[in-house]
């Protein structure tokens, strides 16, 4: 019977990215990111086809330039920090094109789909081998019982139900 052997790569932290935007009032994107965060990916080929994503970021890290907006994230409005200290990925399939899996925000854990360019593998002047990734893709927050919602005036939507992520992920050969 043959060993497979599966290769771990750990999240280079320095290099990567968890960012999400979401429209404001329709008329403007907000901007914010976790900087806090862990990830790790186990594979058996060089180009990460059934690979296994796991990732996971603290919640209390959003950060979006703006200290009362973050604190309004972080309470039961959103994402409710204080009950629900961390969300979650783990993958189910990557084929190269799109990584699928559960992710899991607040009590809540739904299949998300994103697409992904893996930019390839490089040896860095350490010596160090490492692997980038671009992974794109959008949720509808109210799935996730993110459900804050508030209308202005004029009657526009303050937030928008759908939040766009945007992430760059360098990951170092263990």
């Amino acid at each position: 019977m043959e060993t497979i052997v599966k290769t771990k790569w750990n999240i280079d932290t320095a290099h990567s990215e968890i960012a999400f935007k979401v429209k404001h009032m329709m008329i403007s994107t907000v901007t914010g990111h976790f900087e806090d965060f862990n990830a790790s990916v186990e594979s058996e080929n060089d180009n990460f086809i059934d690979a296994n994503f796991n990732f996971n970021a603290e919640i209390n890290s959003i950060n979006t330039k703006n200290k009362d907006r973050d604190n309004h994230l972080k309470s039961d409005d959103f994402f409710n920090a204080e009950t629900y200290p961390e969300m979650s990925f783990t993958s189910t399939s990557y084929d190269g094109n799109t990584l699928t899996g559960d992710l899991t925000i607040r009590d809540i854990t739904k299949e998300i789909s994103l697409d992904v360019d893996f930019n390839g593998i490089a040896v860095d002047p350490y010596g160090q081998t490492k692997a980038g990734f671009e992974l794109t893709g959008s949720i509808n927050r109210k799935e996730f019982n993110l459900n804050w919602s508030a209308v202005t005036e004029a009657g526009s939507i303050v937030v928008s139900d759908k939040v766009k992520l945007n992430i760059d992920l360098q990951f170092i050969k263990v």
